[in-house]
């Protein structure tokens, strides 16, 4: 069932406000830094040893073993989502890609597999 003219003006517009919002969030830099996989494994390590620290605190009546416990557990959590140091993402490790032809977008490719769809109708 095709479209109305009010229904195909509305999808427009909200194809063109989701393009000009959404784009700069998909094309945010994190400022090329990546995570680290051994600072998650670190961190992880750390908030299971910092979990059982607080389960031997309360199960203790010493609160120090349990503040030293949920100290490790925010320690590990920090670790394991604090980028690499010196790393500039995966693009240092390999050569730049080769533009033999323009890159479209996501949407590009979209509207063009619709337009061959609506044509072949």
């Amino acid at each position: 069932m095709p479209l109305s003219e009010q229904e195909q003006r509305l999808l427009d517009e909200m194809e063109r406000h989701l393009m000009q919002n959404d784009a700069d969030v998909v094309h945010a830099s994190r400022d090329g830094r990546t995570l680290s996989y051994r600072n998650i494994v670190y961190g992880t390590v750390l908030v299971l040893i910092g979990l059982g620290g607080l389960i031997a605190g309360v199960a203790v009546p010493l609160a120090v073993v349990g503040v030293i416990g949920f100290v490790l557990m925010l320690g590990g959590v920090v670790l394991a989502v604090t980028p690499a140091r010196g790393s500039k993402g995966p693009r240092d490790r390999t050569t730049p890609p080769k533009n033999d032809k323009p890159a479209s977008s996501f949407m590009d490719r979209m509207n063009d597999r619709w337009d061959r769809r609506q044509e072949e109708r």
